[in-house]
């Protein structure tokens, strides 16, 4: 028995993986979470889609082992791609222990998708040399570390708080001016991009009623600006 944890990717169904693709072509039965996975992935499939949304992480996985003990080819499809908060290894340790082989597949990040529409880097030279993955405190989460992570002045990528930016933007340890964005279904068709900085982002999202499945950028990255040659394209 082997099930298959592939990454959606972000959101447009071109940027799934080449091999994350054919699995779910040769799938007999596909677990997709419906609130975040496009559904234009499942368009022409054979196998049997089924929508995790409802359905207890129990529920779930028996209806995941009962297909695997007939000797089907299930795929378990995440959005973006399932290493970033994709809670995967609670679906996987029982499935593991009941004797489930398992693979995963990774795909493209909403990180990176949301990168590309600011068409930007998240490591710049003279700017951000590195990158902090975060989150906010939340129901799942009772202590963040956001205002001393905001510390270290490097890009900061903050998934999972569009309800609670004003928190967030209030709680960081850096300049009002410092440059901000909000993407919004990076590579979906409806994409929105929000710029501004500490100081005013919160109310610009506000507006644009934004409350989920956006990401947030924080640092001189947004901008694009104030950066140095790299080595590799040196004078010579």
């Amino acid at each position: 028995m082997k099930l298959y944890f592939v990454g959606a990717g972000p959101g447009d169904p071109e940027l799934i993986t080449v091999k994350g693709k054919r699995l779910l072509s040769e799938a007999d039965l596909v677990v997709y979470a419906g609130s975040l996975v496009n559904p234009a992935l499942l368009h022409d499939l054979k196998a049997e889609a089924l929508d995790s949304n409802g359905l207890s992480l129990e529920e779930t996985q028996s209806r995941i082992l009962a297909a695997l003990r007939e000797g089907k080819k299930v795929v378990r499809l995440h959005s973006g791609d399932p290493s970033l908060y994709g809670a995967i290894l609670e679906q996987m340790t029982p499935l593991e222990e009941a004797g489930v082989e398992i693979e995963v597949v990774p795909g493209v990040s909403s990180l990176f998708a949301s990168a590309a529409a600011l068409k930007t880097q998240l490591t710049l030279k003279g700017v951000s040399e590195s990158l902090i993955v975060t989150r906010p405190a939340g129901t799942t989460l009772e202590r963040d570390e956001l205002r001393a992570l905001s510390r270290h002045n490097t890009t900061l990528a903050v998934f999972l708080g569009t309800d609670k930016i004003r928190q967030i933007m209030e709680s960081l340890d850096r300049p009002g001016d410092t440059p901000v964005a909000v993407v919004y279904h990076a590579s979906w068709p409806d994409e929105l991009v929000l710029r501004g900085t500490i100081d005013d982002i919160a109310d610009k999202v506000q507006a644009a009623g934004l409350e989920r499945s956006a990401l947030i950028l924080v640092g001189g990255v947004v901008n694009r600006t104030g950066f140095r040659r790299s080595h590799l394209y040196r004078d010579r």
